[in-house]
Order: C-alpha cells, then structure tokens, then sequence
C-alpha cells in the first residue's frame, strides 16, 4: 500500500475516536485563568484547549499564513465539540477536529513530494509533511487513535525525506531492559568522515524526535556535528516505556551502548535538553558522567514546577495532561498528582546541588512560569564549570535563537 492510500484510509471521516482532551479525568480541576506565554511551550488561550506555540511550529519550517489557514478551519467548524468552550476539541475523525485538519494539510505536501518523484525539492515536501503529521498528533497524550495514526505517516514521511535529502539518516535499534528495543535517529553530516562528534537531543514531553531537524541542519551539520535524537517515554518509537522517576533510565542505556555505533565518537559527546528532556539529560550527567563531556539546557524542569505549589496552580490544563499521560495516570487526584511530581524533582533525588565535574549551561528566559530562573541558579552551582544565558521575554524568536546559537557555540567549545 503507498502512503498516500495509506493516508487516505487512516484519516477517512469517522465520528466514533474518544477526543483528546478527555482522555485524562480529575477527580477536580480548577482551570488555570491566566494567558500564560512561553518562549518554549508557546501560548495558553482560553478558548483552546491546546498550548498555541507558533514560534516553533514557524521555526520548524511551518508557513505563518498555513498555520492560521489550518486553525481557522478548526476554530469556525460547527461540528459537535466535548467542549463548547474549547475550539480544538472537535469529536471523531471529521473536518474541524485538530488531528484531521493538520493530517490533511500534510497530505497536501505528501502529493507534492510525490509530484516532485525525487531531489532536494521532494525531500523538503516530505519533511514539511512530517512536521505536519507531527503537528496533528500533538500533544501525544496515549490513548489517542487518531494521534497514533498521524505518527506513523509522520515517522514515514520523515523516513521518505532523509531518502532524497544531502543529509544521511540512520535509524539505530538499541537494547533496552533486556531483549526489548527502542529506535533512535542518527543524523550525519554530509562532509567529513567519521566517527563524529555528536549531540544527543533530550526533547520536550509534547514532542517527537523527528521534530528537531532543523537544529542539525542550520546548527550542528555546518559544525561537523551529528546528531542523535530518541523520543521521550510513551511517545513516538518509545510509546511502550513508561516515564519513570528514574527519568534517565532508557537514554542512560543507549549512551551505554554508544561505543558500538561507529558513525559515533563516543569520547566527543554532549547533549542538549529542552524543558523536562533537561531533567533527563541532567541527571544522566549525574548517572554517567565519564561518557558525557557537556550538557546544555534550555528552559529546564527540574525542581521548582514539579514540586512547588505556586508554579503548579499555573500550569494549562494540556501541559498536565501531558505529565499525568506520560506517567500512565489518567484518572489524576490533583494531591496524588503533586505528591508524585515531587520525586521527579532532581534537588529532591539528591542530584542537583551536589557539585559535578560534567560542565552545564543552562538558558532561561525572564518570567517564564515553567523554569523561573532559579532553576537555572540551581544548575549552576552544580557544576565546577557552568555557564548561564539569561534571555528576556521578547524579542521571542530572535532570542530562541540567539539560545540555539550560543547552546551550539559553548557545546562545541567543550566536545571538540
């Protein structure tokens, strides 16, 4: 079967998948009255029940103009919602529901990377595709069918853009917990001969691996840099592993194994952190420091919104979604959910604050609700060598980069 008929079947009108937004119950939930914005998890309105990030959608290569197309077809739908109040939560597979409508956007680039049979120009159609799928899929709470589905046509189309692109991709299987296996992508610059020195990517708890092509390619490629990418527990090609407190525990076993791999110099080997990918790249500077040579993090979760009550109260209902989905609760106790997110605190393991000889750099932004700066304080006195970037709020997209720059600069400082 082709993708496109692939496509076609999977995203034919049905009105019988459970929405999103009732996938993860509270026994009670008073909803969060402020119109938070971040840098990194983009903008909580109140009429949607999804965080609104355009930033970077824009930098992952989505058109402005498409991005209002799309959700203006989802916000003027009169179909039926589980919540009048909230745009996004059209119910079943049909014209107006989140998944459907960004699906069918990618189909449009999917024809067209068709069209173009071959060559940097398919590739980039493909690519754009993913990105939408991805988008479609978002924010990857489990349970969710239609999710699941644009997944796979994400995975997919990201598999038929590394086949025309200039750059190499190698999808990597890595023991874990014994017989088990989780994929990984390796990303390769196209110059040079390896091993290379590399960086892994610990991403967002609402996001795939496949999302951060762009940093390999305007970031770590031009600097001889490949990239390994690995989706967070109980998404994408990790969907069977659960987060744990141990939130290291599967990427700390495929930083073990990287001796194997010998596109890889594993004596040159760094990683990048974003949001809670942080804690997890954070603590593996903890669990096996003599395998990492620096960690860079931006806008970490580490202590502050896991285990104190006023950040909480803040947080939209989406982004709890997310943390209760990944955990595998989904009739969530607002008490038992707090009282569980403390233990993911890495201050509260009894990891940071105790001096590490792995260098740190760690990027915040000002009044960011998520990682007030002294989480970035934290960081720092936990490093023998540590360094800190801290961004005001605006200008927004200049400062993202200015964060991926200087992240990048002071990562090859350390690994080359």
């Amino acid at each position: 079967m082709t993708q496109q008929n692939l496509s076609e079947k999977l995203f034919k009108p049905k009105v019988r998948q459970t929405e999103t937004s009732t996938l993860v119950s509270y026994s009670a939930y008073a909803s969060s009255i402020i119109n938070s914005h971040s840098a990194l998890s983009g903008a909580h309105h109140a009429s949607w029940y999804r965080m609104i990030n355009r930033l970077l959608w824009i930098w992952r290569g989505i058109d402005a103009l498409e991005i209002e197309e799309v959700l203006s077809r989802i916000a003027v739908t009169d179909a039926e919602r589980s919540d009048k109040n909230l745009l996004d939560t059209v119910i079943g597979n049909r014209s107006g529901n989140w998944c459907f409508e960004w699906s069918h956007q990618a189909m449009h680039w999917q024809q067209k990377a068709l069209q173009f049979e071959r060559g940097e120009k398919a590739s980039e159609a493909w690519l754009h595709a993913a990105n939408l799928y991805s988008l479609g899929a978002y924010p990857f709470i489990k349970g969710d069918e239609l999710a699941s589905q644009a997944v796979l046509l994400a995975c997919k189309a990201y598999d038929s853009a590394a086949q025309f692109s200039r750059y190499k991709l190698k999808k990597l299987s890595f023991k874990v917990d014994g017989n088990k296996e989780v994929c990984g992508f390796l990303h390769i610059p196209s110059t040079g001969q390896g091993p290379y020195p590399t960086v892994m990517v610990c991403g967002t708890l609402d996001s795939l691996q496949i999302d951060y092509s762009r940093y390999f390619r305007d970031y770590l490629e031009p600097l001889g840099i490949a990239m390994l990418t690995l989706d967070m527990p109980s998404i994408g090609y990790s969907i069977k592993y659960k987060l744990s407190q141990e939130t290291s525990t599967l990427h700390e076993q495929v930083v073990r194994q990287l001796d194997t791999i010998p596109w890889i110099d594993h004596t040159r080997f760094g990683l990048v952190g974003l949001r809670f990918g942080a804690n997890i790249a954070l603590r593996l500077a903890y669990m096996c420091p003599e395998k990492i040579k620096a960690v860079a993090v931006l806008g970490p979760i580490v202590h502050s919104l896991l285990h104190e009550d006023k950040y909480q109260r803040d947080i939209p209902r989406m982004e709890l979604d997310v943390f209760a989905s990944r955990l595998g609760i989904y009739h969530v106790d607002g008490a038992a959910l707090r009282h569980e997110l403390s233990c993911y605190s890495l201050k509260n393991q009894g990891l940071l604050g105790r001096r590490s000889y792995v260098p740190m750099m760690s990027v915040c932004w000002e009044n960011d609700i998520y990682s007030p700066k002294q989480e970035s304080d934290l960081i720092m006195r936990s490093s023998m060598d540590s360094h800190l970037l801290a961004l005001p709020a605006t200008p927004v997209f200049e400062n993202y980069q200015k964060s991926l720059s200087e992240t990048t600069s002071w990562l090859k400082s350390k690994i080359l």
